[in-house]
């Protein structure tokens, strides 16, 4: 894998995918956000996801990642992850749409092999043809890295479940019809010594009992998280999503993948850091009418940054590759999570120092994506859980 700002694939079907979605990324698709006045900050609706859902599909790429019996093309995660980190270097505000990051096929995972005949065709099919969207709510004030702390509780009721709680940071959630809940089974990890049992729910957020408000407004300035409060709400019984108390099971089985795939979208986004810095350093000219790359301390500053995002792209598809072949990645998962956030973190520190005052600029696209990637050192896992994890699988490393 040798360096570039515009990777290109040996494998002819990825290689006409990326080019492909570099042509709506950079044209049709920027010029609906250009129409629109569609920023960073905007508060985005429904009326302006749909559009991208439903064009996105037509071109096959809206849930491109499953299998073909959904309608998708049955990617390797190689192959998605050199999607996603294309979205990520894009700049596009409505990136996350495409494939269906927000609310749709890649927001619900690995939900499709745990859903009934039932919940399959009234809530995830119209979602992978992007006529539904969803949400997940695991996320609890006081129940972060710790989830089996969490509050929320359901509790039997005849024919169903009632639950009672509230959940925090369900990204997507201003846009979706429902929501994947995970509650503790009422009752269950009261006792001393004894363990909580969890189940996870499709819960419509029209239902009586829930409430769907605005929740914290992130460093990235995006209004894209909810808060879902739940009153004594009703749950059908054909609505618990797999067994009775598998749910922690269902919400953290792809942990391992999806802290893999968040990574390239990273990737993507310092790939666009450093190519708008590089352009400012060719351009731009100090005193004395010299441009910034000719400075040697400017020289050194990228020659360091585009040499973080070489390894970190590198050991990144490394481990997609092994995932691909069937090998366990999980402590590799961690390591690239924790590798990924913090050089991205670093380049992006670099490139506001480059860009000056300009860099220090809200509107500045150098500046956003400073608070963007300030955030991956904690969401999804902060850096130093993902060393707690390293640190555990090389105790046990043969």
């Amino acid at each position: 894998m040798t360096f570039s700002l515009r990777p290109s694939y040996d494998d002819p079907q990825l290689s006409g995918l990326v080019d492909r979605l570099r042509t709506y990324l950079e044209g049709e698709l920027a010029d609906y956000e250009r129409e629109r006045g569609i920023t960073h900050e905007t508060r985005l609706t429904r009326a302006d996801l749909e559009p991208v859902w439903e064009r996105s599909r037509e071109l096959g790429f809206y849930g491109i990642h499953l299998p073909v019996q959904y309608g998708g093309k049955d990617l390797s995660y190689t192959a998605l992850a050199a999607l996603k980190e294309e979205i990520g270097a894009s700049g596009r505000v409505l990136g996350h749409s495409v494939l269906g990051d927000m609310g749709g096929p890649l927001r619900a995972g690995d939900i499709l092999r745990h859903a009934t005949e039932y919940q399959l065709d009234k809530y995830l099919l119209p979602l992978v043809r992007g006529e539904r969207a969803c949400c997940f709510s695991l996320t609890e004030t006081d129940a972060g890295s710790d989830v089996r702390s969490m509050r929320t509780t359901a509790a039997r009721d005849g024919d169903g479940y009632r639950l009672t709680g509230h959940k925090v940071f369900s990204s997507a959630g201003p846009f979706a019809d429902f929501a994947i809940v995970v509650a503790r089974m009422a009752g269950t990890g009261e006792q001393d010594g004894e363990k909580p049992s969890f189940s996870a729910f499709l819960v419509d957020l029209d239902s009586p009992g829930c409430q769907v408000t605005d929740g914290a407004t992130p460093m990235s300035g995006e209004h894209i998280e909810s808060d879902i409060i739940l009153d004594d709400c009703h749950v059908p019984a054909e609505n618990l999503l797999g067994e009775e108390g598998k749910g922690m099971r269902i919400a953290l089985g792809r942990v391992t993948t999806n802290r893999l795939l968040h990574c390239p979208t990273v990737i993507g986004a310092t790939r666009r850091a450093l190519d708008l810095t590089l352009e400012r350093t060719r351009t731009r000219k100090v005193a004395g009418g010299q441009l910034l790359l000719q400075l040697q301390s400017i020289q050194h500053k990228v020659a360091d940054m585009a040499t973080e995002l070489y390894a970190a792209r590198s050991m990144t598809y490394a481990a997609l590759a092994a995932l691909d072949r069937g090998e366990e990645v999980r402590t590799e998962a961690f390591m690239c999570k924790l590798f990924v956030a913090e050089s991205a973190f670093r380049i992006l520190d670099q490139a506001v120092q480059i860009h000056g005052k300009e860099g220090l600029t809200q509107g500045n696209e150098i500046e956003f994506l400073f608070r963007k990637i300030r955030m991956f050192r904690v969401l999804t896992g902060t850096s130093e859980i993902q060393r707690n994890g390293i640190a555990h699988g090389l105790a046990f490393m043969n």
